[in-house]
């Protein structure tokens, strides 16, 4: 099957690709991904996206993207990308042993919040475990909250979360912080933030029929001695990973694996492909800023495609 434009994932900045292509008559397909929807839906209440006065679930919100993506005739899928081949056009696209063919590639598979990987925490995301301080912090004014990790996104972390709450405990493994060296002392000079050295989360305590998260089991990494640490929120501030793999041989990723674009276009090594989103801005990580990326997307893509003809 050849389409004039393939998007490689979801979330805001996918389904808007995905909406502004279909409403120029280019008949996407979105292949959805592992997370149909991305990062927002494991968020619950999201507050900060325009239009939304009272607040909006995160699942609930991709589903209006979506919905409005159909509405133009995107043909959306729940199919994850196996292999790409960008070597010569049509692109080539492979979901198993399908393959499909496109003039046009728009890549939106997102980033990561790198996790703790535990079963506890995983059941109380959105329930008082959060990934991102900048969406949730507002939620915890008045209240106490740890921050895991010990590098600058931690430290950044704690340091915008005392805007809202009572008291910041940062969590890190170690006795000395891996972060940059101002970054470091701001956080162990401010009145708010304590930091809780040497210690790893065993478990999240909780429930989320109950109120959420109450507090996190700790574990001394020198002693061993078992404690629990009572708080209202846990912030994981251990970094993101790009959702690249698939991309890797075929265009240019920076050091950290982000995809690189062309300064001002969502333009990327490979002439007509495209990257929008988390896969290629590692500084803001908004919903809103993904979706704006997505409407550039699929502007870069509608134009390259009129210049090909």
């Amino acid at each position: 099957m050849r389409r004039k434009v393939i998007i490689i994932g979801s979330g805001p900045a996918g389904l808007t690709a995905g909406l502004y292509t279909a409403r120029a008559n280019l008949e996407p397909i979105i292949f959805e991904g592992m997370q149909p929807g991305g990062q927002l839906t494991i968020t619950t209440e999201v507050e900060n996206f325009p239009g939304f006065p009272d607040g909006i679930q995160g699942p609930d919100l991709m589903d209006l993207f979506r919905k409005q993506a159909q509405r133009f005739k995107a043909d959306t899928r729940f199919t994850h990308v196996d292999k790409v081949d960008f070597s010569s056009r049509p692109f080539k696209v492979w979901t198993g042993d399908e393959l499909f063919e496109s003039d046009a590639i728009i890549i939106a598979t997102g980033a990561s919040a790198k996790l703790l990987g535990l079963d506890s925490e995983s059941k109380l995301m959105g329930y008082g475990v959060s990934a991102c301080a900048t969406c949730d912090g507002f939620f915890y004014k008045g209240k106490e909250i740890a921050v895991v990790g010990g590098g600058d996104s931690a430290l950044e972390e704690s340091l915008y979360l005392t805007k809202f709450a009572s008291k910041v405990t940062l969590i890190h493994r170690r006795d000395e912080l891996r972060g940059s060296k101002i970054m470091q002392q701001r956080v162990l000079d401010h009145p708010k933030i304590h930091v809780q050295w040497n210690s790893t989360i065993e478990e999240m305590v909780g429930e989320t029929q109950t109120g959420g998260l109450t507090g996190v089991r700790l574990k001394n990494t020198q002693s061993g001695e078992i404690s629990v640490f009572r708080c209202d929120g846990v912030f994981i501030a251990i970094g993101h990973q790009p959702n690249s793999d698939l991309f890797k041989g075929q265009i240019e990723l920076d050091s950290k694996g982000y995809i690189k674009t062309n300064p001002n276009s969502t333009y990327t090594s490979v002439d007509g492909v495209f990257a929008c989103g988390d896969i290629q801005d590692s500084i803001y990580r908004q919903a809103i800023t993904a979706a704006g990326s997505g409407c550039q997307a699929a502007i870069d893509a509608e134009r390259w495609l009129e210049s090909q003809n």
